[in-house]
């Protein structure tokens, strides 16, 4: 009796491995796409702390922004495809330990150029880390269902980090700003120390496409380059043509070299699924305004309305918490009308929020911005995670961290070009205030515009 016993309980024990791996490689996942998430999102209030201590113009304070996003969006290609080759166990250490390196050299600095330096290094282990993240979940829970829960639970990491990121940017900046960046540390150990307890991910090893990899950091860092300096030196500054005239004509190779190549980095027949394609869209316009408009609202309450930084981060509140509590109902939501109902909703959501903001006056209260910023926090966890999961589910299991490299790159992307356009706009002669409306109108359209291509996914309950 006392052996059938002992076999029982090691049958037990046996079952229960699996289940706790899976629990301590998804919590590992959510710790690192929240840190890196809320690094592209906490240092919008601490813009105005840190041009009064290391000096630099409206330019300067996007590059501190971009300098992370650029990066970021520049290498995600790649490094989804170093998770298909070495793992992405190993890959998400490998990045996370150069973001925490990183995130130490931010709090450190000693002048802007040293910031934005350090910030691009902070996109780099985060380009490696967000793929892999994906990656992990994707390999830990192999059942369409849970795997679909599990991605909730990862994406709440996300909304949750650029909902706070304000706010948490605010009470910081009150001790200091540099602090916005020394807090990645401890959490970056607590999510190694669990990724420890993670099982070995499997390997698909091929070549480096290192042609692809050169013209898609041309492409996104000559467009990119390109926006930003035309707010300062105008589209008709000669460094301004050429980083514009570059980017097209790189991306035009990258494209080329994809078809061509013998193990391209973004195989092209990912895009032959109408779903793959539209969540790659639908990733770019929703960062344009859930990423975008954070950027705007932080200046303007503090230029516009004389806020602090602890101010600012306080006018967020609402939107935070709207979206941290709708958050853990999103996979609920999706499982009972389809993932397609609840993105079109929050793309909607952020389009008309977009255009209420625009309307509103410059002699209105803080509150009411406050309060109009509501529906942009709303689309975050109603939008990314059905997203992200339908995504997921029509990729092949050894393409995952490819195609979570392509559906993140198009989300950098749209936070950068959100960034350096909406900065450009506001920076023109034309003033602030007219710099604010344009761009709130384009946040609108760029969203609707992928609502309306949501409409086409038709795999879908």
């Amino acid at each position: 009796m006392s052996l059938i016993a002992s076999l029982r309980r090691s049958t037990t024990a046996s079952a229960r491995a699996p289940e706790q791996h899976a629990v301590a490689t998804l919590a590992a996942a959510v710790l690192g796409f929240f840190v890196i998430t809320l690094d592209a999102t906490i240092v919008n209030v601490a813009l105005p702390p840190i041009r009064d201590a290391l000096g630099g113009g409206i330019t300067g304070l996007q590059w501190v922004v971009d300098g992370y996003t650029l990066m970021f969006a520049a290498l995600l290609l790649s490094a989804g495809a170093l998770s298909d080759r070495i793992g992405a166990r190993r890959a998400f250490a490998g990045g996370l330990i150069l973001f925490v390196i990183a995130s130490a050299a931010c709090g450190l600095a000693p002048s802007l150029p040293v910031l934005v330096a350090a910030r691009m290094v902070q996109g780099i282990g985060a380009a490696v880390t967000m793929p892999t993240s994906m990656a992990l979940v994707r390999h830990a829970f192999p059942d369409p269902a849970r795997r679909a829960r599990a991605v909730g639970v990862w994406a709440m990491g996300g909304a949750v980090a650029s909902a706070a990121g304000p706010v948490l940017g605010g009470v910081l900046s009150l001790v200091s700003w540099r602090m916005i960046f020394w807090i990645n540390l401890p959490v970056g150990v607590i999510t190694l120390l669990l990724l420890a307890r993670a099982p070995h991910s499997p390997t698909h090893p091929s070549p480096v496409d290192w042609i692809g990899q050169i013209t898609g950091i041309l492409a996104m860092g000559g467009l990119t380059f390109g926006v930003i300096e035309a707010g300062a030196a105008g589209f008709a500054a000669p460094r301004v043509l050429a980083a514009l005239t570059l980017g097209p004509v790189a991306f035009a190779a990258f494209v080329t070299a994809q078809a061509k190549v013998a193990h391209p980095m973004v195989p092209l027949e990912l895009f032959r699924s109408a779903t793959v394609a539209v969540a790659t869209g639908i990733g770019f316009a929703f960062m344009v305004g859930f990423y975008g408009l954070p950027f705007l609202f932080s200046l303007y309450f503090q230029q516009q309305h004389g806020l602090s930084a602890l101010g600012a981060g306080i006018a967020f509140l609402p939107m935070m918490l709207v979206s941290a509590c709708l958050t853990p109902f999103s996979a609920r939501i999706s499982e009972r009308t389809g993932p397609r109902v609840p993105i079109i909703s929050g793309l909607v959501l952020i389009a008309v929020g977009s255009v209420a903001l625009a309307l509103v006056p410059a002699s209105a209260p803080v509150w009411e911005s406050a309060l109009l910023l509501i529906p942009v926090g709303l689309a975050g966890p109603l939008v990314m995670p059905p997203t992200t999961a339908l995504l997921l589910e029509h990729v092949p299991a050894h393409r995952t961290g490819t195609a979570g490299g392509v559906f993140n790159t198009s989300r950098q992307v749209g936070g950068a070009l959100a960034v350096a356009v909406f900065g450009a706009l506001i920076s023109a002669p034309a003033g602030f205030e007219h710099g604010l409306r344009v761009s709130l109108a384009l946040a609108a359209a760029v969203t609707l515009s992928a609502a309306l291509a949501t409409t086409r996914i038709t795999t879908v309950r």
